[in-house]
């Protein structure tokens, strides 16, 4: 059987996505407090077979650069207004039939039990398209939110999200698939014996169990994961099922798919039950020159300023302190390493200041742009695909719900002609669509495998 190319769409609940230009568009829908916004989102990447549409969160308003939130309020930053994407998960799962439904939900503020029980319910309510990206949150002002005075350590947060995920998938395996008699004859609702409690208590958490929901249809969400540093990558390799990938350079895409796929392998995983999703955001036009007309229009909008409080969100570092036409300094960050580590490598390799960093970072997150025809936009998919890059692709916006009508609309044909995605769903749950296998409830062991000869 030949390898299938994914591909998937990036919201936030929220006005912006990657791209901070993106609700100063003209052509954007700004109304994301209204369920109809989603809606045509998700219907137009169902009708264009996309395999999930994924929402990233964040649990607080940026306060970080310069520890102040009225300049992030006022342009409208990344999370400087956001909603729960669960409970908007859940309304679309109403409205769609195939697309896969994730999203973000992070161990480090929240209990294994809470998380188990959504995603258990929204496996059911979905019939079965539930998919969770795993995240340990990023900065200070989350911690700030939920009662903490500090954010654990990077290696802390890491730690607690594996006991974390096994206790969840103890509580997903607490009812047997045949738990549920339902016989109205006999009066008997369910087998008692095949409903289990947990009684676990570790590091982090304790649960007596069983959840209250019963077995899911794909017994548990799709796991999703963005690890970049090599404690992050390494937590991917033993979980994830899809990873979400952010690298701006080919070289660097191959560079992680390689590490991942070989530490997938470590883990005593088939590397090829965990499919590597870098996102891009694309800038499609009858011809090339309008495509890069629209490209230039979207970029002109974003301030540099708006991308560094990004920045220093992400990375639990205050930005503000430093020369914005100097270069971007070497310096040790609490919050996600990896997306740092790619903006110092750009800006040592093309002499960029912190400023060109800042607009780099509102025009998305540093995520490439891929730009013209279908046919060109196709043939950089299909290089990555065939080049050892990817194994899909996750597009985020830069205007919505234009980007993803156009991408639908004119890419997808083009990816279609060349035998490289799907005409049409081939399958009903989310794991159908990635060719995944049926879930395990045993993960993976914490230590890497030791080979003979090794």
């Amino acid at each position: 059987m030949s390898r299938a190319l994914h591909l998937a769409g990036f919201l936030i609940a929220s006005h912006v996505t990657h791209s901070h230009a993106a609700w100063r568009h003209p052509g954007s829908e700004t109304d994301y407090l209204a369920p109809g916004y989603y809606r045509r989102v998700a219907q137009t990447l169902e009708r264009g077979k996309f395999d999930f549409l994924f929402f990233a969160d964040l649990l607080a308003t940026p306060v970080r650069y310069g520890d102040d939130i009225r300049v992030p309020l006022r342009s409208g930053t990344q999370a400087s207004a956001t909603i729960d994407p669960a409970l908007v998960a859940a309304g679309l799962a109403n409205v769609t039939d195939r697309i896969g439904l994730a999203i973000t939900k992070s161990t480090t503020y929240f209990h294994p039990y809470e998380v188990a029980r959504i995603f258990g319910t929204l496996d059911h309510l979905s019939g079965g398209r539930a998919a969770w990206n795993v995240v340990t949150s990023l900065n200070q002002a989350e911690a700030q939110n939920f009662g903490l005075d500090n954010h654990l350590g990077h290696d802390e947060r890491y730690d607690r999200a594996q006991e974390f995920l096994e206790v969840a998938y103890r509580l997903w395996g607490s009812w047997e698939p045949d738990a549920l008699v339902r016989d109205k004859a006999s009066g008997v609702f369910a087998d008692p014996d095949k409903v289990h409690v947990v009684d676990h208590a570790g590091t982090w958490f304790k649960t007596r169990g069983p959840l209250t929901v019963p077995h899911s249809p794909q017994s548990r969400p799709v796991i999703i994961q963005a690890g970049s540093s090599s404690v992050g990558k390494d937590f991917a390799a033993r979980w994830a099922e899809a990873v979400f990938e952010i690298d701006p350079t080919p070289e660097g895409r191959r560079a992680y798919y390689d590490d991942l796929k070989s530490r997938a392998s470590d883990f005593g995983r088939n590397p090829d039950d965990l499919k590597i999703f870098p996102s891009f955001v694309p800038f499609v036009g009858e011809t090339e020159s309008i495509a890069r007309e629209k490209q230039a229009f979207h970029n002109e909008l974003a301030d540099p300023v708006s991308g560094l409080i990004t920045l220093s969100v992400h990375t639990d570092h205050d930005f503000s302190r430093y020369d914005l036409d100097a270069p971007i300094e070497d310096v040790v960050v609490p919050g996600t390493q990896g997306l740092f580590d790619v903006a110092r490598r750009l800006s040592v390799r093309d002499n960029l200041t912190l400023r060109d960093i800042g607009r780099l970072y509102a025009q998305g997150v540093l995520l490439p742009q891929f730009v013209g025809t279908p046919e060109q936009i196709a043939d950089q998919i299909e290089e990555g695909f065939h080049g050892g890059e990817a194994d899909g692709y996750i597009l985020s916006a830069a205007q919505a719900p234009g980007t993803f009508n156009d991408f639908v609309d004119l890419v997808v044909p083009e990816l279609q002609r060349r035998g490289l995605f799907r005409t049409d769903y081939t399958g009903t749950t989310l794991r159908d669509h990635l060719g995944l296998g049926p879930a395990t409830l045993e993960p993976a062991a914490r230590g890497r495998v030791v080979r003979a000869g090794a």
